[in-house]
Formats: C-alpha cells, sequence, structure tokens
C-alpha cells in the first residue's frame, strides 16, 4: 500500500478521499489545501503518490504538478478532476500526471486507479 499526499482546497474533499484511501489500506501522510503548500509537502515527505486537485487557488494542480515532475520525475501523481474538464486531463497527462479520477467519487474507481498508478 502506498504513502499518499492528498491535496484538493475544500476540506470536504480531503476528508472524503483520506477515508476512501485509508479504507483501502494506504496511509495518508499529509494534506494541502493549494499548490504552492502541495509542492512544499511533497518535498518534506516525499510520499509514493500525490491525488492533485486541477482547480485551487495560488497555484492550480497543473502547475504544481510541473513543481513537483521537476523535483522528482518519477512522482506518481493522480489528477482529480470534475466532470467536463478534460482538456485539463489531457494537459495533466502531458504533463506528466499517471492516472485521473472524476469527481464525484466512487470508493472502487479511486482504489483501482491508486492500485494501478503505484504498481507502474
Amino acid at each position: 500500500m502506498g504513502r499518499i499526499l492528498i491535496v484538493d482546497d475544500t476540506m470536504f474533499m480531503r476528508t472524503l478521499l483520506k477515508n476512501i484511501l485509508f479504507s483501502g489500506g494506504h496511509e495518508i501522510v499529509g494534506e494541502a489545501a493549494d499548490g504552492t503548500e502541495a509542492v512544499a509537502k511533497y518535498q518534506d515527505l516525499k510520499p509514493d503518490l500525490v491525488t492533485m486537485d486541477v482547480v485551487m487557488p495560488k497555484m492550480n494542480g497543473i502547475e504544481a504538478l510541473k513543481e513537483i515532475k521537476k523535483m522528482d520525475p518519477n512522482a506518481k501523481v493522480v489528477m482529480c478532476t470534475a466532470v467536463g474538464q478534460e482538456q485539463m486531463v489531457k494537459l495533466a497527462i502531458k504533463s506528466g500526471a499517471r492516472g485521473y479520477v472524476v469527481k464525484p467519487f466512487q470508493a472502487p474507481k479511486v482504489l483501482d486507479e491508486v492500485k494501478n498508478v503505484l504498481a507502474s
């Protein structure tokens, strides 16, 4: 199971993801509420995987993804996106994201995506 950093600007979504991932046996090593905080925490915590919201204040998820990939080209990041943000998902994959999940989250899909990315 993985050591995971959860990044989302809403506490509700972070808690929801935390519960889903914890139920799947993963360890939550940290949380961040924006991209700037995510980059700093990635550096400190060195998680196995990051779940990254796309739309956030200060630094969005795509920008944070690019910064994390500069630090660690092997970083495993799963983007979290709302329905209708397909263009953002394509940009995220081009920028180095290994996968994505769509809100509203469905636990089996989140756990499958995380498992697949961790195994890659």
